[in-house]
């Protein structure tokens, strides 16, 4: 039977636009759904690391040519004053997905891909005798060989395939809220910044445009309930922490934050009824480590290569769907692990003081941390 498309991608977030990018390139009918209509800003702590320099070059966007910030030093501090400095062997760029995004789905459009922005998908099932995905969306009916679900962090999708980390109601001491705001701001541009504070941490880096700053922050969502709300946290619990309470009175160049909540950092499949997972529908790592858009963009280029195998007839798909966990586990899972310990520390105060203190004491402790949470480089040059 003839499907409308040989790729359907829900979610056009990094991972769906680069695997849309990648797919289109390779003369395949792709269509990506997306929800809301780009440019728009998200929560992000808006820090590439160059192991994705070389790959988002390959897709087409002109990186030289953008003026961002290059990142090579690291700054953390907790509530008692205590300072971590570091150089970043790798480092990275800055640069919002405000921009990057909406650069991205033009990149898409050029190689012939079917972008739907403003199209929430209200149901996809995968039809065994046909070997296809069939996709209900607020702009029609479609047909699919291959679906990639890179909706995000969470989803009415995840429910629909009843996934293992949706099922039950997150424990407090696991229930995050993520928060993000620009500011303006004369700090290093070379420099990313990391505060903590009772509940959760803050980052700050410098991404595209004049004095303009990514200020994110995570917290325990019991936090911010103790706090009264998001204000209430910023001048209860931020402002302990000096340099946070400096930061809080910069000027704010949209005032009202974008805010996520229940961000669930458990374990996830890779494969749910013969669809694919990418990027965070795969996988959250903590925001700590700054490598999630890094993540997301290294799992498309994985699925990318696969599915180019596929229609090659190099792969079925049983095989497909077995080397695809296969290799995202090994190239994400210690990275996750890693990630997930550091975070119990840092919206620990006395842990993350003790944790700065065996850092400034060990710079071999320090770099072998800082490495767990970075990968080799997507594409070499």
């Amino acid at each position: 039977m003839q499907t409308d498309f040989d790729v359907a991608i829900v979610g056009g977030g990094l991972a769906g636009l680069a695997s849309a990018i990648e797919m289109g390139k390779a003369g395949k009918r792709v269509v990506l759904f997306e929800k809301r209509a780009y440019p728009y800003h998200k929560v992000c702590g808006e820090y590439i690391s160059m192991e994705s320099w070389n790959y988002l070059k390959y897709l087409g966007l002109p990186l030289e040519e953008m003026d961002l910030p290059r990142i090579d030093r690291l700054v953390v501090s907790d509530l008692k004053g205590n300072l971590l400095r570091h150089q970043l062997p790798l480092g990275g760029f800055g640069i919002s997905r405000y921009t990057l995004d909406a650069k991205l789905a033009k990149l898409a459009q050029e190689a012939n891909v079917m972008l739907l922005e403003d199209c929430r998908v209200e149901e996809i099932r995968y039809q065994s005798k046909e070997d296809v995905h069939r996709i209900k969306s607020a702009k029609g009916d479609f047909s699919s060989k291959l679906l990639v679900a890179s909706y995000g962090k969470r989803s009415r999708l995840d429910k629909q395939w009843n996934r293992d980390f949706i099922q039950k109601p997150l424990p407090a001491d696991r229930n995050f809220t993520g928060v993000k705001y620009h500011i303006k701001s004369d700090l290093a541009a070379n420099q990313i910044g990391l505060h903590i504070f009772d509940g959760g941490y803050c980052g700050i880096s410098k991404v595209e445009g004049e004095d303009r700053y990514c200020f994110c922050y995570l917290t325990l969502a019991s936090a911010v309930q103790k706090a009264g709300g998001i204000e209430g946290l910023e001048e209860k619990y931020m402002r302990k922490n000096a340099i946070l309470d400096q930061l809080l009175d910069l000027p704010r160049i949209y005032e009202k934050p974008e805010v996520i909540a229940q961000v669930n950092f458990n374990s996830r499949s890779q494969i749910e009824d013969h669809a694919f997972m990418l990027g965070d529908t795969a996988g959250l790592i903590v925001p700590l480590c700054g490598n999630g858009m890094s993540m997301a963009l290294h799992a498309a280029h994985i699925w990318s290569g696969l599915a180019k195998s596929y229609f090659e007839d190099k792969l079925d798909r049983p095989m497909f769907e077995q080397r695809y966990k296969k290799a995202w586990r090994k190239q994400f899972n210690a990275r996750l692990k890693v990630g997930r310990s550091l975070q119990t520390t840092f919206y620990k105060p006395k842990l993350s003081s003790l944790l700065i203190t065996l850092l400034n004491k060990s710079s071999w402790l320090s770099r072998s941390l800082i490495s767990f949470t970075h990968g080799k480089e997507i594409l070499e040059d």
